[in-house]
């Protein structure tokens, strides 16, 4: 008889199934991507790419879950690419430590997914969407702060907002206080939600957040600068089928193109277009390219 989570595990298994189901598509490369605005836009951008600099006809299946959802779907010939990030390649998919040389990591990623997998990255897209530590801009200037170095100094007259798990993290609060000699005044654990309200509202000073989140732009936060890397790395890239790659060269330059054209508050941007202003996310990618200059008007 299944207990509660085998059928839990059952059910997961069935949903995936169903979503990737269908008729069959005559369409010659599928795009995925997870569930969440950023990656949404990043395989909105590059099915655009695609059919903007080819022949090819894609099919989209954005928005069909998390990591090992899109992973299992690449591997199993489901999708022919999705946007991924190092760090999540690394830790999530490879079950390797915590590695902070962002081009070691990328290394590591690239040489084990194509010879355990068959599968390629292409060059990263230019953003980090790694953890990022945030204040009010009135805050950096009355305490003239630019890195994380400088907050150390001044931590103990400032209080911490945060959700708990960054507190219990390895990579998140205990990691920094080790590295950068941290000590708060106070720290408070909240909802993620929150704690973008309670930074507005001055109840705390600090928070954390990710680096490329559009809540950044909302509250008119500044991110300070990881200056001792602390931050493990999660830089933005395709991954690729090499039979897909083999089957339609031409994919390789058309992707890396997007190499290094993205940085963190253009990525930041966008998803507060969609998020906050509520723009599709399929006309944010094209303008971007427009912008670019990797598509036509």
């Amino acid at each position: 008889m299944f207990n509660k989570k085998a059928l839990v595990i059952l059910m997961i298994l069935v949903l995936a199934t169903t979503a990737l189901a269908g008729c069959g598509s005559s369409a010659d490369i599928t795009v995925g991507s997870k569930n969440f605005t950023e990656n949404i836009l990043l395989g909105e951008m590059i099915s655009i790419l695609i059919e903007e600099n080819t022949d090819l006809t894609v099919e989209r299946k954005l928005n069909l879950g998390g990591t090992l959802v899109n992973f299992e779907a690449l591997r199993n010939g489901d999708l022919d690419l999705y946007v991924d990030y190092t760090g999540t390649g690394l830790m999530a998919i490879l079950d390797m430590d915590v590695i902070n040389d962002p081009d070691l990591v990328y290394d590591i990623v690239q040489e084990e997914y194509m010879e355990q997998f068959g599968l390629k990255w292409m060059a990263p897209m230019g953003f980090n969407n790694t953890y990022a530590i945030a204040v009010r801009e009135d805050t950096a200037k009355q305490y003239s702060l630019e890195t994380l170095s400088d907050l150390a100094l001044v931590s103990d007259e400032l209080v911490l907002g945060s959700h708990q798990e960054f507190y219990n993290r390895p990579d998140g609060y205990p990691g920094l206080q080790e590295t950068y000699g941290m000590n708060f005044k106070d720290t408070k654990a909240m909802e993620i939600g929150l704690k973008y309200q309670a930074i507005g509202t001055k109840d705390i000073d600090v928070t954390d957040a990710f680096a490329t989140d559009g809540r950044l732009i909302s509250y008119n936060l500044v991110v300070l600068e990881d200056d001792k890397q602390f931050f493990p790395p999660y830089h933005a890239a395709p991954v690729v089928r090499m039979d897909t790659l083999e089957e339609y060269p031409e994919l390789e330059g058309i992707l890396n193109s997007l190499g290094n054209m993205i940085s963190d508050e253009e990525m930041q941007q966008m998803n507060y277009l969609v998020e906050e202003e509520g723009m599709d996310e399929a006309k944010v990618a094209r303008d971007f390219l427009v912008q670019k200059g990797l598509i036509g008007q």
